[in-house]
């Protein structure tokens, strides 16, 4: 199997998420900033293997598979070192709850996309305008709250910023993940029909 350029970047995407954690952890000064670029630098990737993909034609079943896999794993990660960094307090729980939200989504969503696929059906649920918005804000509020996770930063000022575009951003998650429900329900219902050659079960 030969890897493409797009799959290539989608990979080095999954390389930078330990590189980011590790950088998250370590003890030097500025090493916040540090993380959120590793993270920046990983957000870039994700726009730039899909416009390569697309602009030159160079699409692949792996990189198709790989592609939605390290957006959520990018995600998810980040959240999860955000939230164990901001425990106790009402910012750790409305983190938390957020975390799980947008978490929570991306399973539901993913499995749901799974099922339609089996039945033939995976373009009802194909990616909407709120998705791509859900996505972008996201990006922005966990570069913000990954540069102030820590008391050095505060002088910024930017971690209420960061900590209402997540909150946003989760509210985005329940939205688009309502819009793809509903555009699922008569499928999920029994109301239309199989498509031929669907998987049964």
């Amino acid at each position: 199997m030969r890897i493409n350029l797009p799959t290539w970047l989608t990979l080095f995407r999954v390389a930078l998420l330990p590189v980011m954690v590790v950088v998250f952890y370590l003890p030097f000064r500025g090493h916040n900033i540090t993380a959120a670029v590793v993270f920046l630098l990983a957000a870039i990737t994700d726009w730039l293997d899909g416009y390569l993909a697309r602009r030159m034609n160079l699409t692949s079943a792996f990189g198709a598979f790989l592609d939605p896999v390290a957006d959520k794993l990018m995600v998810a990660v980040t959240l999860f070192l955000l939230v164990e960094s901001h425990r106790g307090g009402w910012p750790g729980i409305l983190m938390a709850i957020t975390a799980a939200v947008i978490v929570g989504r991306e399973i539901s969503i993913s499995a749901l996309r799974e099922w339609m696929a089996g039945i033939g059906m995976r373009a009802t649920v194909k990616v909407a305008f709120v998705g791509k918005l859900k996505t972008v804000m996201q990006m922005i509020a966990l570069v913000v709250l990954i540069v102030q996770h820590e008391k050095e930063a505060e002088a910024l000022r930017l971690y209420h910023i960061g900590e209402g575009l997540l909150v946003i951003a989760g509210a985005l998650t329940i939205w688009s993940g309502m819009h793809y429900l509903l555009a699922a329900w008569p499928m999920l219902r029994g109301d239309a029909p199989k498509q031929p050659g669907a998987r049964k079960g």
